[in-house]
């Protein structure tokens, strides 16, 4: 594993842990050039292919980056920590393999991110949301915020959206 500080390739690992419900390896290592420590994660990645299947029908590998990309974009100037959009794609992931091995919908996929987006920020929630559920008008997206407002408030009229 090359040091992440002085990019040599000579290290120790000092602790070993599982993570995640056993489906990741956790290495703290220790440069023996710079003297640094940095920690590493392991993930099984070879011999399953998992497909998402999209709205049109075709096929796609699975890309967690893409879940990434998407609630980095949602939560840009939101008070949203990078590790909580990592704990956000961690869950949805998790709910995705716990419930398919083959192929899942990108529906699927979407709704377990605004599951666990609709949690931590509404306004990033609404921001993925239109996105994803790529509204016809604003009627539709005026509804979903009107939801979502009386779910973080439920004593909240939204008169204006009624």
């Amino acid at each position: 594993m090359k040091c992440p500080f002085c990019k040599e390739d000579r290290d120790k690992v000092i602790d070993s842990r599982s993570s995640d419900g056993g489906r990741v390896i956790r290495r703290r290592r220790q440069c023996l050039v710079c003297r640094r420590r940095f920690t590493t994660y392991e993930k099984i990645s070879e011999g399953f292919k998992l497909y998402v299947v999209k709205k049109d029908n075709s096929r796609v590998p699975y890309d967690r980056d893409k879940i990434l990309t998407g609630l980095q974009k949602a939560c840009y100037k939101r008070p949203v920590s990078a590790e909580e959009i990592q704990r956000i794609a961690d869950k949805a992931e998790e709910n995705i393999f716990k419930n398919f091995d083959k192929e899942v919908s990108s529906a699927f996929i979407g709704e377990s991110v605004m599951k666990q987006l609709r949690r931590v920020d509404k306004v990033a929630y609404i921001r993925f949301a239109s996105v994803y559920r790529d509204f016809k008008d604003a009627g539709e997206l005026l509804k979903e915020v009107s939801k979502a407002i009386t779910e973080a408030e439920p004593d909240a009229r939204p008169t204006l959206f009624d």
